[in-house]
């Protein structure tokens, strides 16, 4: 527990954490890499190039300052931080050097204004929420490993089947090396996999939404490539180019909180643009198995036809349902984008609607569906990659 003066001292900090947050994070970065290169074999450099990861860490931080005396407030953040942190494998062990850095750094940023008694509260403070992220973390990794076919941290795949799916989305089957057993999953969850692109320095990983039902057979991820000259494209890139049937990836273990319930049978929506598409189909596969009397709206969204990837598919799968809606909208062949008519004619209002795609499309659909009427809490949606603050409207 924390004492009421630390806590009144990490509070009267959050003015100047809203204020000076980023530049706080980003130092933090760059003397954490300059100390410890290798923990860049974990951390997305893409990320890190772009200010993402140093947006998401800033929001967390403040997060935390103003929840310091409830700090039950931000378990769900830790939670879904705590998925990704172990589809990455963060360690207990990487802690304590996250919190010298973020302390230094928080001294650098503010100077004299970061007195010994602000550093002190924080370096108390971070022990605690540190302790929780450790806590949660290690229930998931047991979770993970003790489930039949389970496993820690990372383990070697094979790729046995790629398969293309548009123009600029591939499909790629993995199956255990060792020839183990598949764990199940929750539709919606994500794998990370890293590989050793030859010429890189250290080892790259991006997580891939799994994208067909758990068949207890192989892991499914529809990758889409990215421009080569873009830093976040070089795992994609790798993957379509240069990988094939045969060859060998690090995979860990499911994890992510986006995932579809099973236990409502309520209708549901997916909305989704690009490859967001992607945990939708292991969601609409597993409604179609387990509850195919329930409704279903799938409404998407892409430049051209060229680009849709799993359109026959998800026209067989809706067949299989009672009460299946499919609508597809392609910006570049004069159908527009999906707009808040469009869900009020197509989406299923009084149920849950899960929403993934680019940043900015999210921002459009979930505004959208907030301008209905439909609560907060039957919106879900998923981040590819670091959670960001969305510009939402005040319901």
């Amino acid at each position: 527990m924390l004492s009421q003066k630390t806590i009144d001292i990490v509070k009267s900090t959050v003015p100047v954490l809203e204020v000076h947050g980023v530049a706080i994070t980003t130092t933090f970065y760059r003397n954490l890499f300059e100390a410890h290169p290798e923990l860049l074999n974990i951390f997305n450099h893409a990320n890190q190039e772009k200010g993402r990861q140093q947006n998401a860490l800033a929001n967390t931080v403040y997060a935390a300052a103003v929840h310091i005396d409830n700090l039950a407030a931000i378990i769900p953040v830790v939670k879904q931080i705590g998925q990704k942190h172990v589809s990455l494998g963060i360690k207990p062990e990487h802690y304590p050097i996250v919190g010298q850095y973020l302390l230094e750094a928080i001294k650098e940023v503010l100077g004299d204004a970061a007195t010994d008694e602000i550093i002190n509260a924080w370096a108390e403070a971070y022990g605690v929420i540190a302790d929780a992220f450790i806590g949660i973390e290690e229930e998931m990794y047991v979770a993970a490993e003790t489930q039949e076919g389970g496993w820690r941290f990372f383990k070697d795949f094979i790729i046995i089947d790629k398969v293309k799916e548009s123009n600029n989305i591939t499909s790629f089957y993995l199956q255990p090396a060792d020839g183990s057993v598949l764990p199940s999953y929750e539709p919606g969850q994500y794998i990370t996999v890293r590989v050793n692109i030859p010429g890189e320095q250290y080892l790259l990983n991006r997580q891939y939404s799994l994208s067909q039902a758990a068949d207890l057979k192989s892991f499914r991820i529809s990758v889409k490539k990215d421009d080569e000259n873009n830093p976040e494209g070089k795992v994609s890139v790798h993957l379509h180019q240069n990988l094939n049937i045969g060859d060998k990836v690090e995979v860990s273990a499911p994890a992510g909180e986006f995932t579809l319930s099973k236990e409502r049978n309520t209708p549901v929506t997916f909305i989704s643009g690009g490859v967001g598409i992607t945990p939708m189909m292991s969601m609409l596969e597993t409604v179609t198995k387990s509850q195919p009397e329930r409704a279903v709206s799938f409404i998407y969204s892409a430049r051209t036809k060229n680009l849709h990837p799993f359109d026959q598919d998800i026209r067989s799968l809706m067949e299989s349902l009672e009460n299946g809606t499919y609508k597809t909208l392609y910006s570049e062949e004069g159908d527009g984008y999906i707009t808040k008519e469009i869900i009020q004619e197509y989406a299923h209002l009084d149920g849950d609607v899960y929403v993934c795609g680019p940043v900015g499309f999210m921002e459009a659909m979930i505004n959208h569906l907030l301008d209905i009427g439909l609560a907060k809490d039957n919106i879900h949606y998923e981040f590819f990659g670091p959670a960001l603050n969305l510009n939402l409207k005040e319901v």
